[in-house]
């Protein structure tokens, strides 16, 4: 598996507050029609507002149109950020997520930075991050990446795996499961992934977290900027999305 360098450049183009607001209020009406066809309140979603590669002043925009809950896929990234503004952890007004694959190397930076871990999935990495946070004297909320696709280039676990994996997570006494998190397959039509979020909320709601104290079934993040109305109304509560509240990346 091609593994990603840590290194990702910083998109310096303007971002313009007025439109970052419009977005965010298109967006919650999208989430407001969802919701609605399948009988839920926006009370029940999340918006993490996928952050990454753009500079600092697309967040206080973001911050500025009511979001509070930003997404980094680069751990020193987030770290840098979550210094310039801190997150909850850290006594800050905003949320940080970790969104992106993980090496252990880079755990210290969201065990010391990051408000959630959205992307668990290895033993090796959930004795890690368990061990960093320790250190840290906290607990960190996290969420268990399953690869719905079944695609080689994506990380995650494969839906067969994920029970035992959240009954293995019973161990960690600094690490809190709060749910599932996938990304489904790209698609130009996001009823073409109807499937993969309904399997994922199957996996969800079949799992007895009961008898592990270390694991509560709360948040099922699916859905991004192309398909998160799909995945509303298959039962995510947490959407990631990025182009559609700072606009394309624009890489040159």
């Amino acid at each position: 598996m091609n593994k990603i360098p840590d290194a990702t450049p910083e998109i310096t183009k303007q971002i313009r507050p007025e439109a970052v607001a419009e977005r965010v209020r298109s967006v919650r009406e999208r989430i407001a029609q969802a919701c609605e066809r399948a009988d839920r309140s926006p009370d029940e979603i999340t918006i993490v507002a996928i952050s990454k590669t753009f500079p600092m002043q697309a967040l206080e925009s973001g911050t500025a149109a009511g979001l509070n809950h930003f997404g980094e896929n680069r751990a020193r990234q987030l770290r840098d950020k979550a210094k310039a503004r801190p997150g909850a952890f850290e006594g800050g007004d905003v949320t940080w997520h970790m969104v992106g694959h993980l090496q252990t190397n880079k755990a210290k930076f969201v065990a010391r930075h990051a408000d959630w871990f959205d992307a668990l999935d290895s033993p090796r990495l959930a004795d890690e991050l368990n061990k960093r946070a320790a250190k840290n004297d906290r607990v960190l909320p996290c969420l268990v990446q399953v690869n719905i696709t079944g695609e080689d280039q994506k990380y995650g676990l494969s839906p067969d795996e994920v029970h035992d994996y959240l009954d293995h997570c019973a161990q960690y006494d600094h690490l809190a499961v709060r749910g599932l998190m996938a990304l489904a397959s790209f698609v130009d039509d996001p009823e073409d992934v109807r499937g993969e979020f309904q399997r994922m909320r199957e996996l969800f709601e079949t799992y007895d977290a009961s008898n592990n104290p270390q694991v509560e079934m709360a948040e099922l993040s699916i859905g991004m900027s192309n398909d998160f109305e799909v995945a509303i109304e298959e039962g995510s509560t947490m959407i990631r999305l990025g182009t559609s509240i700072f606009g394309p990346r624009d890489y040159d």
